[in-house]
């Protein structure tokens, strides 16, 4: 039993970021004072930066950026998404993902539908896209306002409207100004081949698909296959 991987770019990649695709979403809409931005650079790297603050909401606080409403994605062939850090403040992130997105309501304001989450924290410094995170499908917990919902149906993997990067407080326990670099968002896939040959290798290897193999006696695990595939 071998493995190939291979992905999709959504962002970053083959797909260059662009600042019409994101906006950002702040606690100012509470009342809150954070901000932040998203910033590319020449070499196709987003940066996610700004300043969270908690005390204009007392202890709370967030500030994320997330995709414009006019996008759409069908991620029902795939295992999940794949983040490739360029530079890190060691801080705490949060990856969410939207089905449903509701029409403003007559202030504004968005109206609440679920999320769906993964937190995670690179390592402060990392740069030159040496750290990948691997968000499996089964990682994402639904919430609803903040609070996490057991009995959630789950997320609908074929129109997905909205991908977001966030940094909150945790109850006070992380503020002020944040940095993170990501060089890109792919969405990955796993297959499982048998008796595969020499010849089949080459042939996926050189197939314009972004597959690579990894058989029984490579090193084995996510992170080394995210790698050979360049995510």
């Amino acid at each position: 039993m071998s493995q190939l991987v291979s992905h999709t770019y959504l962002f970053g990649g083959d797909q260059p970021w662009s600042p019409t695709d994101w906006t950002s979403s702040d606690d100012r809409v509470r009342g809150g004072a954070s901000h932040s931005s998203l910033t590319i650079t020449p070499t196709n790297t987003a940066f996610f930066h700004g300043h969270l603050d908690i005390t204009a909401l007392g202890g709370a606080g967030f500030a994320s950026q997330r995709t414009t409403d006019n996008r759409t994605w069908d991620l029902s062939g795939y295992d999940g998404l794949a983040l490739r850090i360029n530079g890190s403040d060691g801080q705490r992130y949060t990856l969410t993902l939207k089905d449903e997105v509701l029409p403003k309501r007559a202030d504004g304001r968005e109206q609440s539908t679920l999320s769906w989450e993964y937190d995670f924290r690179p390592s402060a410094g990392i740069a030159g896209g040496e750290e990948r995170v691997l968000v499996k499908w089964a990682d994402l917990k639904a919430t609803y306002r903040g609070r996490e919902k057991e009995d959630a149906e789950p997320l609908d993997l074929s129109r997905v409207k909205r991908i977001s990067i966030m940094i909150r407080s945790f109850f006070g326990t992380q503020e002020g100004d944040f940095e993170l670099g990501i060089d890109s968002i792919a969405a990955f896939r796993t297959e499982r081949y048998t008796d595969a040959t020499a010849e089949d290798r080459e042939e996926w290897d050189s197939d314009g698909l972004n597959e690579k193999w990894t058989g029984p006696s490579r090193r084995s695990g996510w992170r080394w296959l995210l790698g050979c595939c360049g995510l």
